[in-house]
C-alpha cells in the first residue's frame, strides 16, 4: 500500500493509520492508495486502487462519522429514490470516519469541456438541465419531512446570512474595504430587499450548489455529487447556479436556449410556454444570479483569506462579470451598483 501523508487529525489519529486499518478490515490489504484533490471541505479524498484493476475512492472525515445521520447520506437516500444520478456507497467505518464510494474518475463537467465537441457541449448541458427539473418534479412528489432537504430552506435568514457573508469574506476580508455604517447600512436595505422577494418564491427541491465541478462525467453520463447541502429553494437557484457558473463561460445565446429548454421540460409536451411567462422567468433568474455570485464572491475571498486556498482567485474575475451584467441591466439594482461599484472597480463603466 502506498505511503499516505501523515496529516494529524482531531480524534489524534493521522490519516495513513485509519486507511491502512480500514482496507485491512475489508481484506483488501493489496490496495495502492494515491491522494485525489479535495474540495472546499475537511474532508480529504483518496483512490484506492485495487489488485483486481477495481477502484473506490475514499472520503477521509476528520474524525469519526455517524453514518445514518449524515446529510451526505440521507440526501444521497434522497436522490437515488429519485433516481437521480449519484455515486453508490460501499461501505463505511463510523470509528474511522471514512465513507467509501463508487469511482466516477476525474472528469467534471468543467473539466471536459475544453476538449467536447460543439454537440458534445450541448448535450451535456441539456443533461444537466434536465436533471434540475427532474430533481424538482420528483423532488415534489416525493416530499417528506423523513428527509433533511424538506426541513430546510432558502428563507430570509439564510439568504441574509449568505449577502452578509459576501460583505465580510469579500468585500472587507479579501478586498480590505472599511464599509462605513452608512454604507454597511444602505447595503443591508438593498440586499433586504433581493431576500425578500427571493424568499417568498415558490419552493422546490433544489441541489444548492449545482455546477461544472460538481457534474462528473462517466460512462457518457452525468452523476451529481456535493449534494449533502441540499435544501428547498427557488426554482431558479440550481439553474442560476448551472448557466451562471463562476468557473465556465457560457455564450449568451447558449444560456438563453437552456433556459427556454428548462421551461420546455416545465410545461410539458405539446404546451408552450407564453412569451409574458418566460420574460417574469428570466427576470427572477436574474435576480437569483445577483444574490448566488454575491455568495460565491464571499466564499472565494473566505477560502482565500480564512483558509489559504488561493485558487479560487482564478474564478472571481467571471464572478464579477456575471454580477456587473445583472446590475447595468436592471434600473431596480441602480441604487446598489452603486454602492459596490464604490468599492470595487469591476463594477464600473
Amino acid at each position: 500500500m502506498s505511503v499516505v501523508s501523515e496529516r494529524r487529525t482531531e480524534d489524534g489519529a493521522d490519516i495513513r493509520v485509519r486507511i491502512d486499518r480500514f482496507l485491512i478490515e475489508r481484506g483488501l490489504t493489496d490496495a495502492r492508495v494515491v491522494p485525489l484533490t479535495g474540495d472546499a471541505s475537511d474532508r480529504r479524498y483518496f483512490r484506492v486502487m485495487l489488485a483486481d484493476d477495481g477502484t473506490q475512492v475514499l472520503a477521509v472525515h476528520p474524525g469519526a462519522i455517524q453514518f445514518s445521520q449524515m446529510p451526505f447520506v440521507r440526501v444521497g437516500e434522497l436522490l437515488s429514490l429519485l433516481s437521480l444520478p449519484v455515486p453508490a456507497i460501499l461501505s463505511y467505518s463510523d470509528e474511522l470516519g471514512i465513507i467509501s464510494l463508487e469511482d466516477l474518475g476525474d472528469v467534471t463537467l468543467q473539466a471536459h469541456l475544453g476538449a467536447a465537441t460543439s454537440s458534445e457541449h450541448k448535450a451535456l448541458y441539456r443533461q444537466a438541465v434536465s436533471l434540475i427539473e427532474a430533481l424538482q418534479r420528483r423532488g415534489a412528489a416525493m416530499e417528506s419531512s423523513q428527509y433533511p432537504p424538506y426541513g430546510i430552506a432558502f428563507d430570509v435568514p439564510k439568504l441574509t446570512w449568505e449577502l452578509d457573508f459576501f460583505a465580510k469574506h469579500f468585500l472587507e476580508g479579501y478586498r480590505g474595504i472599511a464599509l462605513d455604517t452608512p454604507d454597511r447600512q444602505a447595503l443591508a436595505e438593498e440586499f433586504s430587499a433581493i431576500v425578500e422577494e427571493l424568499a417568498a418564491e415558490p419552493r422546490v427541491l433544489c441541489h444548492r450548489d449545482y455546477h461544472s465541478r460538481n457534474l462528473m462525467l462517466h460512462q457518457g453520463r452525468l452523476y451529481i455529487i456535493d449534494f449533502q447541502d441540499a435544501r428547498m429553494g427557488p426554482d431558479t437557484y440550481d439553474l442560476v447556479s448551472l448557466l451562471r457558473d463562476s468557473y465556465v463561460d457560457l455564450p449568451e445565446a447558449e444560456v438563453d436556449d437552456l433556459i427556454a429548454f428548462f421551461r420546455a421540460l416545465r410545461c410539458g409536451p405539446g404546451e408552450q410556454a407564453r412569451a409574458e411567462d418566460l420574460q417574469e422567468f428570466r427576470r427572477r433568474f436574474d435576480l437569483m444570479a445577483v444574490q448566488r455570485n454575491l455568495k460565491a464572491l464571499g466564499t472565494f475571498g473566505f477560502q482565500t483569506i480564512s483558509r489559504g486556498n488561493p485558487v479560487y482567485i482564478q474564478y472571481i474575475p467571471r464572478t464579477l462579470n456575471h454580477l456587473r451584467a445583472n446590475l447595468e441591466h436592471y434600473p431596480r439594482f441602480g441604487r446598489l451598483r452603486e454602492l459596490l461599484a464604490a468599492h470595487l472597480e469591476e463594477l464600473r463603466q
